[in-house]
């Protein structure tokens, strides 16, 4: 059996990819966007079809949509979440048939995390490709043949370095927590998604003041953090700020 290339993948997902542009044209983040595509294409995987509907709806509805999405991720950062009223994303499932509310995310918190990092660290790194698309427009019209990108076979994309798929935490003087309590934060909140937390090394008895979360896929970050570059969470009564990290640059030598 053939494989499946990068252009039959980017048209299996043309309905997604003009959801996606459209999002973007009202929210201007491709953060926030991509994220709330992500939670849209996890619910079109089962039998609630909400996505096909965004194209069609006008601005404001558009600008809505991205905010009770990009609402919904951002409640799941926190330890009891409140989801908030979400009638225009109820009104599109509603268009598709099913009837749904904030609970429903609530309740399977555990498969939309799992689903939107899979379609974000998968397909998606295809279909949120601007590049890939201008080759396919091309190619469509004749300006070019056929992009040795878009004959590739489509496979899921390698894991990306470390530096990429880590966050940078700061700790409130005095008051950071253990670091088994941080991954026991990230893996009920967002499953089995850490690879080991780094704490800063100190003398004489100090208290951290900084660390490091390295996570298992680059998605992770993008859905803590959700179009912000920095997040706060609570861990017990002790607060924790997030932001993606980024590494100090290295001295070149002689």
């Amino acid at each position: 059996m053939a494989a499946v290339t990068v252009r039959e993948v980017l048209y299996m997902y043309s309905a997604v990819r003009k959801a996606y542009e459209r999002l973007l044209s009202v929210c201007g983040s491709p953060e926030k966007a991509q994220n709330a595509v992500a939670l849209l294409v996890w619910l079109d995987q089962g039998t609630i079809s909400a996505i096909h509907f965004v194209p069609a709806i006008g601005h404001d509805a558009v600008a809505v949509v991205v905010e009770e999405a990009n609402a919904i991720l951002k409640c799941f950062r926190h330890q009891v979440p409140v989801l908030p009223p979400i009638p225009l994303i109820s009104a599109l499932c509603m268009q598709g048939g099913v009837r749904i509310d904030p609970c429903f995310f609530a309740f399977h918190q555990d498969l939309v995390v799992r689903g939107v990092a899979h379609f974000l660290d998968g397909a998606g790194k295809f279909v949120f490709d601007d590049r890939l698309h201008v080759l396919l427009g091309k190619s469509e019209t004749g300006l070019v043949g056929n992009p040795p990108e878009l004959m590739a076979p489509y496979t899921q994309p390698v894991a990306v370095p470390e530096d990429c798929r880590s966050m940078f935490i700061t700790f409130s003087k005095g008051m950071p927590p253990h670091r088994e309590e941080i991954f026991e934060y990230f893996r009920e909140k967002w499953g089995d998604c850490v690879v080991r937390v780094l704490m800063e090394k100190t003398k004489g008895g100090l208290m951290p003041m900084y660390g490091r979360i390295i996570f298992k896929t680059e998605a992770i970050v993008k859905l803590v953090l959700n179009g912000e570059r920095l997040v706060k969470i609570s861990i017990g009564h002790r607060q924790i700020w997030l932001r993606k990290y980024v590494p100090r640059p290295t001295k070149a030598t002689a």
